[in-house]
């Protein structure tokens, strides 16, 4: 079911249920008002006749005429007066006794004063009359013919006014389900426009401040990213396919040339190393896109436990200098960082690739093969520099410089492939850290800040 049908259909209910519940209200309170107002005119009708009968010089004979008249054009109310001893002393229609009172309902009307009651469909009103010091029952009963054809009439308007409403409502709720929905539809149609090959598409959005714009706008974004997704994808494919390309040539080149000529032991041994260098920088490269990899993972997909910082950095200490004899490391954490502020929840394995990288990049690009760690906190941060000297980073080279692949003209003297930073990065956006770099004069220095809980 379209959601323009359910909201016109909901609607449709809704005016159904509050419509009932006016109908019956109007309903039952016209009801009560009608059997109160009746058992009034009862009441006046029966003092008006007992009046009659009791102060006035006429006939009782001529009463039950004017009763017989008026009961050929009107419900004429039929009275019954009674004595204290219970014997009637009066009665409009003693032929058609309506109410047929008996001494138990008498015994009641003297005793309460006042009662009323229905009789089948003919109301009845029970109560006492004074006069010259003597104290009689009087009765009171017609059929309310005007009421009951008030209350259907009520009713039939009623039933026809409910349905005539919701048919309206109805039909109304659809053309302004229609009207409002409308730009839904048409986002719809640009949607499917939308392909892989076609990202640089977007929706139309107006400057309105309702959730359909909101909507459009929050879609635009999310093509935007998926858009540059995609972009980084291609670059990121391009680059691993260069990147991969290079060593393997390089290494079928020199496997050909030694096995198109005899060469003597040492050119081969020669050729042979050359090969497993280009072998061991593609292990390598395939190392830093299996981090990349895990770091691209969603945070719910990563496990995470507590981890001493200052532990993972002894690791990758220990690591870089025993790979590079020629590196010189220098970690230092002042006194004033307590141990639970080194403590956060993170992956070892990812925190060390990141390290590593860091501290790789700083003894790579120092002319004396030195990087200084410093750690430091105060009470809501935990700030790690990697500091190394050298020739400083040019600003354009900076904005750039955490970008897949991207690498500068200085840093092509040195091995490498320009994932380190990028995928250090990623890691430490990971941990929600952040990571900066500034470079001055001949000092370069990468900060990683953790948020102390």
């Amino acid at each position: 079911m379209k959601i323009r049908t359910r909201l016109t259909l909901l609607f449709t209910l809704i005016t159904a249920m509050l419509l009932s519940i006016y109908s019956i209200s109007i309903y039952y309170s016209s009801k009560e008002a009608r059997e109160k107002s009746f058992y009034s005119e009862l009441q006046n009708e029966a003092i008006a006749k007992a009046d009659l009968f009791f102060r006035s010089s006429l006939p009782e004979q001529e009463m039950h005429k004017l009763y017989k008249n008026n009961t050929r054009t009107l419900n004429e109310v039929q009275v019954a007066i009674y004595n204290s001893n219970k014997q009637l002393i009066y009665h409009d229609d003693a032929k058609v006794d309506y109410v047929k009172e008996t001494p138990e309902m008498l015994a009641q009307i003297f005793q309460k004063k006042k009662i009323n009651f229905f009789l089948n469909d003919l109301q009845v009103i029970g109560m006492t009359y004074h006069y010259e010091g003597k104290t009689y029952a009087v009765t009171a009963a017609a059929y309310d013919q005007y009421g009951y054809d008030y209350l259907t009439h009520l009713l039939t308007i009623s039933i026809i006014s409910f349905f005539s409403i919701l048919i309206l409502i109805y039909l109304a709720g659809i053309f302004l389900s229609k009207k409002a929905l409308s730009p839904l539809s048409e986002m719809v149609i640009q949607i499917k426009k939308i392909t892989a090959g076609k990202l640089q598409l977007r929706l139309k959005t107006t400057k309105e401040k309702d959730e359909l714009n909101e909507l459009a706008q929050n879609f635009n974004g999310m093509l935007e990213r998926l858009e540059n997704s995609f972009d980084s994808q291609k670059h990121f494919v391009s680059n691993i396919s260069h990147e991969l390309r290079t060593p393997l040539s390089a290494i079928i080149t020199e496997l050909e040339l030694a096995s198109e000529k005899d060469k003597t032991k040492e050119e081969y041994r020669e050729t042979i190393q050359y090969a497993l260098d280009d072998a061991r920088n593609m292990v390598k490269l395939s190392n830093s896109l299996m981090d990349l990899a895990k770091a691209s993972y969603d945070p719910n997909e990563i496990s995470f436990s507590e981890v001493r910082l200052d532990e993972v950095l002894l690791e990758s200490y220990t690591k870089i200098t025993k790979e590079n004899s020629g590196y010189k490391v220098s970690l230092n954490i002042e006194d004033s960082v307590e141990e639970h502020q080194l403590i956060i929840q993170g992956n070892e394995y990812l925190l060390q690739v990141a390290f590593n990288n860091l501290i790789d990049n700083a003894c790579k690009y120092s002319p004396e093969h030195t990087c200084l760690i410093d750690v430091n906190t105060n009470s809501k941060i935990l700030t790690m520099r990697f500091t190394n000297t050298g020739n400083s980073i040019n600003k354009e080279d900076l904005q750039h410089i955490f970008e897949p692949f991207y690498r500068s003209e200085t840093s092509r003297q040195e091995k490498g492939h320009g994932i380190g930073l990028f995928l250090t990065q990623k890691i430490i956006l990971l941990h929600n850290a952040k990571i900066t770099v500034l470079s001055e004069g001949n000092e370069t220095i990468f900060a990683v800040i953790f948020d102390i809980v």
